[in-house]
């Protein structure tokens, strides 16, 4: 049943792309999101036994397909679907045909990257993804210079595609072919080096996805470029599936005996993600575009669910099956959450840009002019992202510090103390998006600054308000959602790790004499509580009198004194200098240049920026090489017909020379 519904799915979005390129638009987001509610329907279908293999009915190659819905690739479907289901229902502010027939297919490739079963396939399915999501940002139209952030973005994404082409390559050379039931067989023959390699190859292919670095810079250019509904759909269900993809891959295709290289690589990937987690959180807090934040938290959550695969890693190749099992599906928990969270913020910045016509984050006091719906769904979703109880992210962080925190039972001290260095660095990381979604609600969505005519549509509102409400459901439900893994571990990582992290309506981490928290006891005990406050509010006779802020006695503006995105986080760029390396300018404009007096200053023209790490090092030294390249080449565009008939020649020469030795 699930997999004629995927096939279903897969069908409507294909009708749904057609449709877009004959220009009906709103014909092809009614078959995207019919297409959406298919494969909700498939993912529930297939948890949590998962779906039967079956083979397609076109080949690649002269070989069959086939199709496999694992109960992980079910669960991170599930919930990116239902944030896709939102996005594509609402579509972006500029609807066009090109952007559906984008998503179109992004949800296909992604489809295919969650359930084939081939390496052929699969690496279309991963160039469809990406071409998917480049024309998403492209039919957005919100800038003039769109190309150059889009093809930033594929190249870096195209240096991912190399290194998955060469690491199922070298996996399949090593097996009887490119199908993935061989490729553990294959994995098992690697020598510790070669498994070490190839495993650096996912790393790199799946992690110019998921924001590993340096891959995390093409995010917020890529993002900014785009629509709130286009991120979406890159942080929810394409996110979820580079996951699977790496989760896949590294427990399963190569072999988890212990050995040192292998041990090396673990604590590799585990530094590379707590690194680029980082990194991501201090430049999502200096962000002042709700698409540009929003984008370097989703590379922060995707490297934190990269760092718990990692400490899974390093768990089962320590023979604590159990404790593997608990950082996969803290990752897994941790990832269906920032779907459904990350979605209701991107849409909520759609809100933002509708009402005002800026995705700029300032003070506007936009929750005055809209519902109450749309005010609890982003509170909501922010709380979960800034990892507040009781929300479903507060739940995924809470698991994957008690994962760090059972490090002790490692038998070596270097495997002990790299985990204890993860759980600080997090645990920073941790803090700074709690002021980051500080920033987002307060600076973006309240204050009394510069007040806007109307607010976020009734649309938007219910949209965002929906995706809230399931991030607070995914969190009151956790441990009824647990039974969904009950089957979803590969062999190794604890096939009963799920029932022992919950004791009833207790969360524990694997045992309730360590730890443990309630997420569904605290959804009522926390309204009930604040009955107290407002109980005391009621009954109270004292006045409250409100009064301006002392402004050097002279009346207030609040346009000169709300806080703006940059003075709310210049303590940290000052803090953190080292990193930022910040740069501020101060043009004056004096009145001579309209003809006026020289002395008398017409204009202050303030910008500021903070540095990138990987660009001036990494990422321009490269571009310089391609241009000086390519001008070395212009000489084949000359125009002359002998130069061309003469090239021509040559390569007749060069074949009849092969052909004849």
């Amino acid at each position: 049943m699930a997999n004629e519904l995927f096939l279903f799915a897969a069908g409507l979005w294909a009708l749904a792309a057609v449709l877009a390129l004959l220009g009906l638009a709103t014909a092809a987001r009614i078959g995207l999101s019919l297409g959406c509610a298919a494969g909700l329907a498939a993912a529930c279908a297939a948890m949590p036994e998962g779906g039967p293999m079956a083979l397609l009915p076109f080949g690649i190659a002269g070989t069959g397909v086939g199709f496999s819905v694992s109960p992980m690739a079910a669960w991170l479907l599930l919930f990116g679907l239902a944030a896709a289901l939102v996005t594509v229902v609402l579509g972006p502010p500029r609807d066009t045909s090109g952007w559906s027939f984008g998503a179109a297919m992004a949800l296909i490739g992604a489809l295919g990257v969650f359930g084939l079963q081939d390496g052929i396939a699969f690496l279309v399915a991963w160039e469809l993804m990406s071409l998917g999501g480049a024309l998403l940002i492209l039919s957005d139209r919100l800038t003039p210079e769109t190309g150059r952030p889009v093809l930033f973005m594929l190249a870096l994404l195209e240096v991912g595609s190399v290194a998955l082409m060469l690491a199922i390559l070298l996996l399949a050379g090593r097996g009887a072919g490119f199908a993935f039931a061989d490729f553990p067989v294959a994995g098992a023959s690697l020598s510790p080096v070669g498994a070490f390699w190839i495993g650096m190859l996912l790393l790199i292919g799946f992690g110019a996805k998921l924001g590993v670095l340096p891959f995390y810079e093409w995010f917020p250019s890529a993002y900014g470029a785009g629509s709130g509904a286009s991120g979406a759909l890159l942080s929810g269900v394409i996110l979820n599936a580079a996951f699977f993809g790496l989760a896949r891959g590294l427990t399963t295709w190569l072999p988890l005996t212990a050995s040192a290289g292998q041990s090396l690589f673990d604590a590799l990937i585990l530094v590379v993600a707590v690194v680029s987690t980082i990194l991501t959180a201090l430049y999502a807090f200096q962000q002042e575009d709700w698409r540009g934040l929003l984008s370097f938290s989703s590379a922060e959550n995707g490297c934190i669910a990269v760092a718990l695969l990692a400490a899974s890693l390093i768990f089962e190749r320590d023979n604590l099956g159990d404790f593997a099992g608990l950082a996969l599906i803290a990752a897994s928990i941790h990832l269906a959450g920032h779907a459904l969270a990350k979605s209701g913020l991107f849409l909520a910045a759609d809100g933002v840009f509708s009402a005002s016509g800026s995705y700029g984050l300032k003070q506007s006091g936009l929750l005055r002019k809209s519902s109450w719906v749309f005010g609890i769904g982003a509170v909501f979703a922010a709380m979960s992202l800034a990892a507040m109880p009781p929300q479903a992210g507060f739940v995924s962080e809470w698991y994957l510090f008690q994962t760090m925190f059972n490090s002790f039972h490692l038998s070596t001290l270097g495997n002990r103390l790299l985990l204890v260095l993860a759980g600080a660095g997090l645990a920073l990381t941790a803090a700074v998006a709690l002021a980051t979604f500080v920033k987002v609600i307060g600076i973006g969505l309240l204050g009394r600054g510069r007040t806007i005519a109307r607010g976020v549509g009734i649309g938007t509102s219910f949209g965002v308000g929906a995706l809230g409400l399931g991030v607070l459901l995914l969190a009151a439900g956790m441990p009824v959602w647990l039974s969904a893994f009950s089957n979803a571990m590969p062999p190794g990582f604890g096939a009963d790790a799920a029932l022992r992290m919950h004791n009833g309506w207790l969360l524990v981490p694997l045992t309730a004499k360590f730890a443990f928290i309630s997420p569904s006891k605290l959804v009522i005990v926390m309204p009930l509580l604040a009955l107290i406050p407002l109980s005391l509010l009621l009954l109270s006779r004292a006045r409250v009198s409100h009064v301006p802020v002392w402004y050097g006695g002279r009346e207030q503006d609040p346009l000169q004194t709300a806080t703006t995105a940059l003075s709310f986080s210049n303590a940290l760029r000052t803090f953190y200098s080292f990193v930022y390396r910040p740069s501020t300018e101060t043009k004056r404009e004096t009145a001579d240049e309209g003809n006026g007096h020289p002395y008398f200053v017409r204009r202050l023209v303030f910008s500021h920026s903070v540095a990138p790490v990987f660009g001036p090092l990494l990422f321009r030294p490269i571009e310089f090489l391609v241009n000086a390249f390519a001008v070395r080449l212009r000489a084949l565009q000359s125009g002359h017909l002998n130069f061309y008939l003469a090239l021509i020649g040559v390569l007749l020469i060069a074949i009849l020379l092969i052909a004849l030795l």
